[in-house]
């Protein structure tokens, strides 16, 4: 059972999209293009309760209220390095949103994640930021990035990803119960190089053909 600030989009496209991505054979090209198809997809659920204002503007035929976005534009903080991937399809649906960068490595012993980079936009602390890496598994990157971002004044977030395991969902949760997450999948458990089982493997490898 998802925690309650857990959100697992189950839309048959997803799960679809996933399925082809998890599979060995998939191409690295292929593999980007579903990744960036899903992070779009995504994109539709993690803002469906963005506020909106109503402003007056003409039709061809009359004058009328209407809704429109209200606020700051969205902000979309990518994990360096395959946060890109789901980006991309996010700014498709939301091309005007502001994009942050939070790089961090894995240790390969620790697990723990390392930062060697950070750029947010400005007035962060007035935008809706949504973060994303498309793998939550033992979750220390993405506790580390979103109190970063914590840390630059941002004040509403909300975490995105591919898959999640459910101890990377419970670390998360526990340093950040005030962010909710939503993921396509809740995988079964991680390996002992902590690698998310069934998984589809290391989503910046898969993406860019790299090992």
């Amino acid at each position: 059972m998802p925690a309650p600030n857990v959100t697992v989009v189950s839309h048959p496209l997803v799960q679809h999209k996933l399925t082809l991505m998890r599979d060995v054979n998939t191409a690295s090209s292929k593999f980007r293009a579903l990744l960036r198809e899903i992070g779009l997809l995504l994109t539709y659920e993690i803002c469906r309760d963005l506020e909106t204002e109503l402003v007056e503007i003409t039709t061809p035929l009359e004058t009328f209220m209407a809704p429109r976005l209200e606020g700051k534009k969205l902000c979309f903080i990518s994990i360096l390095r395959a946060g890109n991937g789901l980006v991309d399809g996010m700014l498709d649906l939301v091309p005007s949103a502001r994009v942050g960068h939070v790089g961090l490595y894995r240790d390969p012993q620790s697990f723990m994640p390392v930062e060697y980079y950070v750029k947010l936009p400005d007035h962060i602390e007035e935008r809706l930021c949504i973060c994303v890496d498309p793998m939550l598994a033992t979750g220390n990157s993405a506790v580390a990035a979103v109190r970063r971002i914590k840390e630059a004044g941002a004040r509403r977030i909300k975490f995105a990803c591919l898959l999640a395991a459910p101890v990377g969902i419970e670390n998360f949760s526990a340093a950040h119960p005030d962010v909710p997450i939503l993921t396509a999948s809740i995988d079964r458990e991680l390996n002992d190089h902590a690698y998310i089982l069934p998984g589809l493997g290391d989503a910046g490898d898969r993406m860019y053909g790299t090992k």
